[in-house]
């Protein structure tokens, strides 16, 4: 492995990876522009092994989004949708309810929920959905709101970000998505996003929740206008947000998925360009435990390779997705314990069924394998 990496002009960097040093910001530059990606792999794999050893995990969860009406018009977004809309939808919470119940039935262990910023839902609505839940289970872990959905609450029940959140806890939140995030240079915002929460903010929800004792994922969604260097400062943000307040749980890259929006000229992202962005996250960001390869983004099939990239976690079952699907996304909308276990299994990982937070809680052993 040194060898090949030395040949890849790469041993500079390789010898901090190896001491557990930090690498840079030109350092990562040179990872995204070195086209020798097994090399890269292999540091990445490296990296990964020394954190969470031959273990891959995945969970039992379930999305769900109560509303597609939004007030904004991201040009990225296929989801969002006027009220007026003949494609807009919006749940009530015994419906939401129902799905919740349906999918207990299958053992999931988490409830991912997000919506648009919907002009006219209460913010009772939300402390309802929420509540309803738990009463359903209070086992049941909400993972639930991005930070901009935070912000919009916060200003519908005219209360301070903490305030909200501490009300939104109160009801059963149990930890933040980490969607929204995008590209957090401006520049590129103003052309994807426009209306958005700006970068600092993002970060100051997310900061706020995590000094109250809550933790969150993050993500980036690449390969559209974006250059390297966005890509390098956006986890450049994220370093320094963990450094400050240990509060993410891991980080979930994002690939832009491109039909059905106003960006729709721009080609998908390549398989290639998902492993070396996957690999480089793990380098980069020597902060997190844990890097996961969303499968509903980039096939199954790709999420399993992925595993040998830095990768060690694979998402979940999820049940149901809409906002990669309405943006083209070919891939299926679930995936069951036995196939998630499977593909791990295949790829000479151990699997692990893990909690909201990335706790292991069932080896493949202990899991019954046709679930």
């Amino acid at each position: 492995m040194e060898k090949m990496i030395q040949k890849a002009g790469l041993g500079d960097i390789w010898e901090k990876v190896s001491q557990g040093q930090r690498i840079s910001d030109h350092d990562a530059l040179r990872l995204f522009s070195n086209p020798d990606i097994n090399a890269l792999g292999a540091m990445a794999n490296f990296v990964r092994e020394q954190k969470n050893g031959n273990d891959a995990t995945f969970i039992l969860n379930r999305y769900i989004n109560y509303s597609n009406v939004c007030i904004l018009n991201c040009q990225f977004c296929a989801f969002a949708k006027r009220k007026n809309d003949p494609e807009a939808f919006e749940y009530t919470v015994p419906e939401v309810v129902q799905m919740a119940r349906e999918s207990l039935v299958l053992g999931i262990t988490e409830l991912h929920i997000v919506g648009g910023l919907h002009p006219s839902l209460p913010f009772e609505y939300y402390l309802d959905m929420l509540s309803s839940l738990k009463a359903l289970d209070s086992h049941l872990h909400l993972k639930c709101f991005t930070a901009v959905e935070i912000r919009h609450l916060s200003w519908k029940a005219k209360l301070t970000v903490e305030d909200t959140l501490r009300k939104l806890r109160e009801a059963g939140l149990g930890s933040l998505t980490g969607g929204g995030a995008e590209i957090f240079n401006p520049k590129v915002r103003e052309q994807i996003c426009r209306g958005k929460e700006t970068a600092d903010e993002w970060a100051d929800i997310h900061k706020t929740w995590h000094r109250m004792g809550g933790r969150s994922t993050c993500t980036m969604l690449y390969g559209h206008i974006e250059t390297l260097e966005d890509r390098i400062d956006h986890m450049r943000r994220l370093r320094e947000i963990q450094d400050e307040t240990k509060g993410f749980t891991g980080f979930v890259p994002l690939a832009f998925h491109p039909e059905g929006n106003k960006l729709s000229h721009i080609k998908p992202s390549t398989g290639w360009d998902d492993l070396r962005t996957l690999a480089v996250s793990r380098l980069y960001l020597d902060n997190f435990d844990h890097i996961t390869g969303y499968w509903i983004g980039l096939g199954l099939s790709l999420a399993q390779i992925s595993l040998s990239y830095g990768v060690d976690d694979l998402h979940g079952t999820i049940v149901e997705e809409k906002i990669f699907h309405m943006a083209g996304s070919r891939t299926p909308q679930e995936q069951t314990q036995y196939t998630l276990i499977k593909a791990i299994e295949e790829a000479g990982r151990i699997p692990w069924q893990r909690d909201s937070h990335y706790n292991k809680v069932k080896n493949s052993a202990t899991v019954p394998a046709m679930v």
